[in-house]
Order: structure tokens, then sequence, then C-alpha cells
């Protein structure tokens, strides 16, 4: 393992003021370390670095851990497991569903659940359109599409109390014009993260209290 990696993960959390355990520490950085290998073939990210990765990629994701409120959680388009493996490393009480329809990148998935023990996660090959799945509290997605196809796709997927949480670049003012109906916009958070200069929101969606 290479410590170089696991410092600047440690580093990160430090900053993002995240109190994670050793264990949790050294998964984080056994996750990157295989998407790393794994990408060499899967194409899983056009990041290429390891430590970029972290940075780019878990960093990113484990940047929005202070706003998931529940017990359930579908990752929507995971691709590489972003951000549903770091979540579900740093939340284990947490129930993780990571849905992609690339079968490729599922069956890195099921690698990744098993080498790390997350007995935490669900796997699931389908797109989302045609997926058989239980109701969640949260919903995520880590650019997968626009928000208002994400509504779309995503709605009958979301509980009563439920709330999409969709990770963003730059502040999507476009995109939010076109809210409304099933759900309305309850805020947007500007993220800072750890070793990365871009922008990045946190779009939070939750259900309409006036859609018919």
């Amino acid at each position: 393992m290479s410590g170089a990696l696991l410092e600047q993960i440690q580093q990160g959390c430090i900053n993002l003021e995240l109190a994670l355990n050793e264990q949790q520490q050294h998964q984080l950085c056994a996750y990157v370390e295989l998407l790393n290998k794994w990408n060499k073939v899967y194409n899983l990210t056009s990041v290429r670095d390891a430590s970029e990765m972290v940075s780019r990629h878990l960093l990113d994701s484990l940047a929005i851990l202070p706003y998931l409120k529940g017990r359930s959680l579908l990752d929507v388009g995971s691709g590489g497991g972003l951000p549903g493996i770091p979540i579900a490393i740093a939340r284990p009480d947490l129930s993780v569903t990571l849905l992609d329809s690339n079968s490729k990148k599922t069956r890195f998935l099921q690698q990744v659940k098993a080498e790390l023990k997350l007995n935490n996660v669900t796997v699931v090959h389908a797109r989302i359109e045609q997926a058989t799945l239980p109701l969640f509290e949260i919903v995520t997605a880590r650019a997968f599409s626009t928000i208002s196809d994400i509504i779309d796709l995503t709605a009958r997927h979301c509980n009563d109390d439920g709330r999409l949480l969709l990770m963003k670049g730059v502040y999507p003012s476009e995109e939010l014009a076109s809210v409304g109906g099933r759900f309305e916009l309850a805020s947007v958070r500007s993220l800072t993260v750890p070793g990365y200069e871009g922008q990045r929101h946190l779009v939070e969606l939750t259900k309409s209290t006036t859609a018919v």
C-alpha cells in the first residue's frame, strides 16, 4: 500500500473534518489502488494518476458526507463507485446500492465489495429505467446526467421523505431553472475539496409538497 497515498487521504480527511478510523483510511487507500489498477484495462475514469484520483474522486465524494441523512442510498450511474464506495466505507451504517448499466464497471464494483469486505454495499447491473429497486431515502448521482433527466429517471426510487443529492461542477443555473413539479430545490451548497481547485456544488432536491 502506498504510504504517500495514505498520507494524502489522511490529510484530506483532516481538512474535511472527517473522523475516520485507521481501518477506514486503509480501505479508502486500497480502493484508490484498485481503481488505478483496473482503470488501465476497464477505463473507469479519465484520471490516470492515483494521487489525482484521491483529490478529484475520493475526497470529492467524501465532501458530501455531512449532508447524508438517512439509512439507505442509491448511487445512480456509479461507474467506478463514485461517490458510493467512499461513502460506504465512511458510513458502514448506511445501506448503499451502486447501480450501473456497464457490465465491466459492475464487475469492478463487485470486486471492490469483496476485497474490502463492504457488507453494506449492493451492486446492481441495470439501466435505471428498467431497474426493480426498493425505495431509498437518498438518491445521489455524480457526472451522470442533467438535473431534469435525473429527476425523470430516479423519482420513482425515492421515498416520500427522500432527497436527491446531485454533485455538479460550476453552479448549474440553467439546469436549476427547469426544476419543478415532483421535486423542489432545497439548497445548493458550494463544496471545498482538498487538493482540487475546480468548482464543486451539491444540489439538494426534495419531494414537492405541491405536486399532484
